[in-house]
């Protein structure tokens, strides 16, 4: 519950006597690693690690089996727990199962063992082998036999950190969304208070090489925007959560550490005010995309400027009425709430309402066309029409997929109650000092902080489709190399599987979802929605009438190609 997690924040900087006197930190930053080592106290001449410094593996494996097998689709069938085996207190109580990504939060080893996976050694390394672009051998030893991962493996710290980086954003979702628990009510429990969502890691505890007395305890994994990190210190992994999560959370490692925004979000603007006109830069506005300052003018005769960024269009209704719509991610959705609702750059505050408003549309936005679809009112959340402001973004991407269970939510700007936040009152409890997880205990003291998902749909990737686009790309840039605001991404999306809806692509996070080439429609929805990626800067990437003729076209020049 709430409660738990603040009261366990709150005991953080009290615990852990006689811990750790420093922490080592290492990350990849521009494709080099850098580290540096943390102290609590006047620095006794201690030196960070290097790439080549030995660290032992510890609870790691667990999670390179994780990723394997989710995506080479190997079965993890969820783990029973008779009470006859010791380490089943990892797991579950007797009587009980866990499944394979609660085992990895919780780090159940009994669940990932090779032998009852069934792993094979060739489809091991073949595996690893196209993730990295060789053979697993050399300094990558160590990855070459599942059989033999283990705890007390030693490896390179640099290579750890490389196959973790090599590992691709869509092959590590999954892993990402269950570690994302560990700083809610895993060995991190509590810290969520100073990372947010910006930790993905697995822990682990073990001990010093050759000093089986003294506990090394820890956590590697990615950063929100895939950054590979790794750190370390003497005591056990929880016990390093408590000691040092308000230090790691401000040392540079972490700062700045925003991942892409994900899921859709359908907005209908001013949906309680008849609009009567809507100008634009060069006059009377037309239907399409709404780019630049426009000025809508309501029935009953009130007035409004805002800047139209390409995510917005304009359309007449069956009666002829004037429809402003917006389509965002749901990080840039919440952003506009808190811009119209809130001050963001009163951080804990804007935390709290930020989760307020993501679960408020999670539990009342309708499915629509792959989105959730909401009005902008009064009567749910009023959703600003103008890009969100930098800090508002920065705050809703802090807050990235956590959300409350328990209650439903609701928000005021003076008015508390029963499950509802009021601004202002937010706004004191912080200036007193309080974090934002206090907040949403006061306000909401039946629900706890839960996880959404990283964003959007897990994917399940589409090979074939992937390597249709990468074997027409070079074809289609003959053409779209003239064309104005043509980027070619730096990595070619993902395509993911979609069972239901329509297709749509997550531009900030470069994902298609959508079905299996069959047909030549389906070619032309892979075209469309890479387009509207590679055109994602550019207005004329949200004008659908010019994308789907560039889609056309390009598919049509490839016929009997594929």
């Amino acid at each position: 519950m709430m409660r738990r997690i603040a009261l366990s924040a709150a005991l953080f900087l009290a615990s852990g006597q006689g811990g750790a006197a420093a922490l080592d930190v290492a990350w990849f930053d521009g494709g080099r690693l850098r580290a540096i080592q943390l102290h609590q106290q006047p620095s006794r001449g201690g030196h960070p690690p290097t790439a080549n410094t030995l660290v032992p593996l510890g609870s790691l494996w667990k999670l390179f089996v994780h990723v394997y097998a989710t995506d080479t689709g190997v079965d993890m069938p969820d783990y029973h727990c008779g009470g006859r085996i010791p380490d089943e207190v990892y797991c579950c109580e007797p009587g009980r199962s866990i499944d394979a990504d609660a085992a990895l939060a919780q780090s159940c080893g009994l669940l990932f063992a090779p032998a009852r996976l069934m792993l094979a050694r060739g489809a091991w390394q073949a595996y690893w082998g196209r993730l990295l672009g060789t053979s697993p051998r050399g300094e990558l030893a160590w990855l070459a036999d599942p059989a033999r991962l283990g705890p007390g493996r030693q490896v390179r710290l640099g290579a750890l950190l490389r196959v973790l980086g090599a590992i691709p954003p869509a092959s590590r979702e999954r892993a990402e969304a269950a570690l994302l628990r560990v700083v809610l009510d895993g060995r991190g429990a509590g810290s969520v208070r100073w990372f947010g969502n910006r930790l993905r890691v697995k822990t682990f505890t073990w001990h010093r090489p050759g000093q089986p007395e003294t506990r090394l305890g820890g956590a590697a994994g990615w950063l929100a925007d895939g950054t590979p990190i790794w750190f370390s210190g003497d005591d056990s992994s929880s016990g390093i959560f408590k000691r040092w999560a308000p230090q790691l959370a401000a040392s540079p490692a972490l700062q700045q550490r925003a991942g892409g925004d994900s899921g859709c979000v359908l907005v209908d603007f001013f949906a309680r005010y008849p609009v009567a006109r809507l100008d634009g830069p060069a006059g009377p506005a037309r239907a399409g995309t709404l780019s630049g300052r426009h000025v809508v003018r309501f029935e009953n005769g009130q007035r409004l400027a805002f800047t139209g960024a390409g995510d917005m269009t304009m359309a007449r209704g069956a009666n002829g009425k004037i429809r402003i719509q917006g389509r965002f991610g749901v990080n840039d959705y919440v952003a506009r709430v808190l811009d119209r609702e809130a001050d963001a750059t009163r951080t804990e505050a804007a935390k709290a309402l930020a989760i307020a408003a993501r679960t408020y549309l999670q539990q009342n936005a309708r499915p629509l066309a792959a989105c959730q679809h909401i009005a902008d009112s009064s009567a749910t959340q009023r959703v600003s029409p103008n890009p969100p402001s930098s800090p508002a973004l920065a705050v809703a991407r802090w807050t990235d997929a956590l959300v409350l269970e328990g209650a439903q939510v609701r928000y005021h700007r003076d008015l508390a109650g029963t499950d509802v936040l009021a601004w202002n009152e937010a706004l004191e409890q912080a200036r007193k000092g309080a974090a934002f997880d206090a907040i949403l205990a006061h306000a909401y003291p039946r629900a706890s902080l839960t996880i959404a998902g990283v964003g959007g749909q897990r994917c399940r990737r589409l090979h074939p489709n992937e390597a249709w686009l990468a074997r027409m790309l070079p074809r289609w840039e003959r053409v779209l190399l003239r064309e104005p605001g043509y980027e070619r991404p730096a990595q070619l999306p993902t395509v993911c599987a979609l069972d239901v809806g329509a297709p749509y692509s997550e531009q900030s996070r470069g994902r298609v979802f959508m079905r299996a080439l069959a047909t030549r429609e389906d070619r032309i929805t892979l075209a469309h929605e890479y387009l509207h990626i590679a055109l994602r800067h550019h207005p004329r990437g949200q004008d659908e009438r010019y994308v789907e003729g560039l889609a056309r076209r390009l598919a049509d020049q490839n016929v009997g190609s594929d």
